[in-house]
């Protein structure tokens, strides 16, 4: 069976600012609610699993894949054709994105609730989210997710403190990604509000880490902090799944870890509906 298109969208925030997404009917009809899938750093709706995924997924609740407006990928929604967005994608852009998100969902159908699934910087996204709007969140589901924002090293910094802009190269695409001040700066002026480990104690909704065993050490680390902060969140391991559990892009077809990821994903969901 191939992949089901999903039905595009865009939302457009600014002149030259836009959400693109694309929402996935779900098989059981009506559906009993919305999921909303962000993508991590560097990441983008189309890539690798996402749309597998997304249409897997979409069983019991519609399914919603965006792009974050300065991931860096533009209307062709393949290449990062957009680096001067991405040298300005902070954690405030993509957190005002996905309030743009909702709000369409909610123009389309108010009662039904609406759960976050977010793959690694987009984990954080979608937590910081929550946190911040409890009356509108049902559920959030991290896939090896990260519970600190710095995704900087020391050098990266300094060079953005020093000149203004630093570069990260994406080892996919060989393209030396900028990243400006003005990322570091949102992060540090808003330390409290996305300090997850600090916060993670008070949020409304239940959560569940679903995570490889085989995830990088700043990811489980992250998921063992959040535990021992909020016991009542669940911490679902992957046997032998990597940070995209095995996938690749262009998708190679799924994996045994990603299988297992969206298994346990759609019972979560069923229990985070009731």
């Amino acid at each position: 069976m191939g992949i089901r298109a999903g039905q595009s969208f865009e939302i457009q925030l600014e002149q030259d600012r836009m959400v693109r997404g694309d929402w996935y009917t779900a098989e059981s009809q009506p559906s009993k609610g919305i999921l909303i899938i962000c993508h991590g750093y560097k990441g983008f709706k189309d890539w690798g699993m996402f749309p597998h995924s997304a249409q897997s997924l979409a069983k019991d609740v519609d399914v919603v894949a965006i792009n974050f407006s300065h991931n860096g990928v533009g209307a062709d929604l393949l290449t990062f054709s957009e680096l001067e967005k991405f040298a300005k994608a902070t954690y405030s852009r993509d957190l005002e994105d996905l309030e743009a998100v909702v709000k369409y969902i909610y123009q389309r159908d108010k009662i039904k609730p609406i759960l976050l699934l977010g793959h690694s910087r987009g984990a954080a996204v979608c937590l910081i989210y929550a946190l911040d709007h409890p009356a509108q969140i049902a559920g959030v589901i991290s896939w090896n997710g990260i519970a600190n924002v710095d995704l900087f090293t020391e050098e990266n910094k300094e060079e953005m403190r020093e000149t203004g802009r630093a570069y990260t190269l994406n080892g996919r695409t060989k393209q030396n990604m900028p990243l400006d001040l003005e990322i570091l700066a949102d992060m540090e002026r808003n330390q409290e509000r996305f300090d997850i480990i600090s916060r993670i104690s008070g949020i409304a909704c239940p959560v569940s880490l679903i995570q490889g065993t085989e995830d990088g050490e700043r990811g489980i680390k992250g998921s063992a902090q959040l535990m021992q902060q909020n016991p009542s969140i669940k911490w679902l391991r992957i046997p032998a799944g990597n940070h995209t559990f095995g996938s690749a892009h262009p998708f190679q077809g799924e994996t045994a870890p990603l299988k297992e990821a969206i298994r346990v994903t759609l019972e979560t969901i069923r229990e985070m509906l009731g």
